[in-house]
């Protein structure tokens, strides 16, 4: 189908910058930075610029159901239909802080689901390229990211596993989903120096957020982090 070949560009918009989140939900949403600030169980600090974006990024916006504040702030998944969930406030914040992100970056996103986590990466990346491969799921998160303003987002309805060249090469990759390997397509893009950050492992069970780094054009050390369980990587080459 042509959608699947679509890129929907979020480029251009009348604002210059993505809006703050509302007033609304502030109580809530502050709670929310500070059970991450103090996170019990891995012992992983998550940086200041982390948490601001965190904290300014309207969550409940990009939910697409109608939730309540204490249910958009929680620090759980929540579910956001076609099977797939957004994740949880904590392990988007460890994802983000492990990307080490910076303000001159070009950052790849993979799984767009409903937007948090790109908008979280694009208060702190120059530009941040994302590509969903359910259809719905990707247009319903580019028109709320347009509608909250972020022109630095563009979105891709395809195949992550091949990546999303045009747009690279990529200063960090983020995989939202399950993978058991790591796409070679997605190391041809990142640039040496660069950080892949996924859930690695198989995608019936628990899986390790591994932080790969690219330490020259055909070499890359990787590390584990912690575990966790993400939704399957949906795509036709991810059982190879």
């Amino acid at each position: 189908m042509a959608i699947t070949r679509a890129i929907l560009s979020l480029l251009g918009l009348a604002v210059a910058a993505p809006a703050l989140a509302t007033t609304e939900c502030a109580r809530e949403r502050s709670a929310m930075v500070d059970t991450i600030r103090g996170y019990p169980r891995s012992g992983l600090p998550i940086s200041e610029p982390v948490l601001k974006a965190m904290r300014d990024v309207d969550r409940r916006a990009l939910i697409p159901q109608r939730t309540s504040c204490a249910e958009a702030y929680a620090d759980r998944p929540l579910p956001i239909g076609r099977g797939q969930t957004i994740s949880q406030p904590y392990v988007v914040a460890l994802m983000t802080d492990l990307a080490a992100v910076k303000p001159d970056h070009v950052v790849l996103e993979i799984g767009t689901g409903s937007g948090y986590q790109a908008a979280v990466l694009a208060r702190l990346a120059r530009k941040v390229c994302t590509v969903e491969i359910v259809a719905p799921l990707g247009e319903q998160a580019a028109a709320a990211l347009k509608e909250q303003g972020y022109d630095n987002i563009e979105v891709r309805i395809g195949d992550g596993y091949r990546g999303f060249p045009e747009c690279g090469p990529f200063d960090a990759i983020v995989i939202t989903a399950a993978i058991g390997h790591v796409p070679p397509p997605l190391i041809d893009q990142l640039k040496v120096g660069g950080r892949i950050v996924l859930p690695l492992g198989p995608v019936t069970g628990g899986q390790q957020l591994t932080v790969i780094e690219k330490i020259a054009p055909d070499k890359t050390v990787s590390r584990s982090v912690i575990a966790v369980r993400f939704v399957p990587f949906t795509g036709p080459q991810t059982t190879r």
